[in-house]
């Protein structure tokens, strides 16, 4: 890890083929915080997007794992910084923005700052690809109901963060799924999380997503599954106990009731079925019951970890 203490902010901008508005991006968020360094990682770019970068006062490095999360793990990693502005390369967020976004983490009163597209409406009147917005819409319905927290925007890929948020964020995903990872992580560990309300626009004339709709929908899915088992391992494994317990009682119930009936057990296959339930019913209560132990120590040791840089940061400063 590059330990060199850089400007107070960075802004972090991810980048594949973006060569028609990279240097617009560059520049803009030059001019809008022009004591920041701004960095922009190349993601095996096949066109001039680094070049271009570079020629905009940009500090360009490369990642060759492809896949945005890989390039954020690389850039939380490599980057010492106060606040730590990320941003996509495609000109889609106002970087007169920037120092909105970022006033809350540099005043101490959040460690993630999330640049919200839906509440003005301004991205429900520019995006053109309808199903972007129902899949934003049912992660954070996903969110809300596993964690009790409200969203108002899960994707956007305009944040701000603080310096331990950054440096004890372990990046888990490897493409496009990492907004529902920084979103769920904050939540999870209690973070600090502000909103403030962004205009949006649609990419300019000439410049292409690189999302996939169906495909990429279909892993922040997964992922938000996936987080739900690793972060609440005894809800997860409680709603599955829950919901085989359920079974189990359906189909042993009747038996049951027949057997004191009459002393017989006609239905000897759902008997077996029933028993079988009942059994991954108590086998799912107890991983979750052992699984939650873990997570319990492990969040332990996070919230030490945390303690720690802030405590060295708050050293360095005196």
């Amino acid at each position: 890890m590059n330990n060199t203490h850089h400007a107070r902010i960075a802004v972090l901008i991810p980048c594949y083929n973006e060569e028609v508005t990279i240097g617009k991006v560059v520049s803009d968020f030059r001019r809008a915080l022009p004591d920041a360094s701004v960095y922009v990682y190349d993601n095996n770019s096949s066109d001039k997007t680094a070049e271009i970068a570079r020629d905009a006062g940009a500090i360009v490095r490369h990642e060759p794992r492809q896949g945005k999360g890989n390039v954020c793990r690389q850039m939380f990693r490599d980057i010492d910084a106060d606040c730590y502005l990320m941003v996509d390369g495609d000109d889609t967020y106002p970087a007169e923005q920037a120092t909105e976004i970022c006033a809350p983490i540099l005043q101490h009163k959040a460690d993630m700052v999330v640049g919200d597209r839906l509440s003005n409406g301004t991205y429900a009147k520019e995006n053109k690809r309808a199903f972007h917005g129902f899949g934003n819409n049912l992660v954070r319905f996903m969110i809300k109901l596993i964690y009790g927290y409200t969203f108002h925007d899960v994707m956007t890929g305009y944040r701000a963060f603080s310096k331990p948020f950054v440096k004890t964020f372990p990046v888990l995903s490897t493409g496009f799924q990492i907004e529902t990872e920084l979103s769920i992580h904050a939540v999870d560990r209690r973070w600090r999380i502000a909103d403030v309300p962004i205009i949006y626009r649609d990419r300019p004339e000439g410049s292409k997503s690189k999302l996939n709709t169906i495909g990429d929908g279909i892993k922040v899915i997964l992922m938000t599954g996936t987080l739900f088992k690793n972060y609440r391992p005894l809800a997860c494994f409680g709603l599955f106990s829950a919901i085989f317990l359920v079974f189990g009682l359906g189909c042993g119930v009747p038996v049951v009731i027949e057997y004191a009936r009459t002393g017989l057990v006609p239905r000897l296959p759902t008997a077996l079925l029933a028993v079988g339930f009942i059994f991954l019913s108590g086998l799912s209560l107890a991983t979750g019951l052992i699984l939650d132990t873990v997570e319990k120590n492990e969040r332990k040791q996070w919230e030490l970890a945390v303690y720690n840089i802030m405590e060295r940061d708050s050293s360095n400063k005196n």
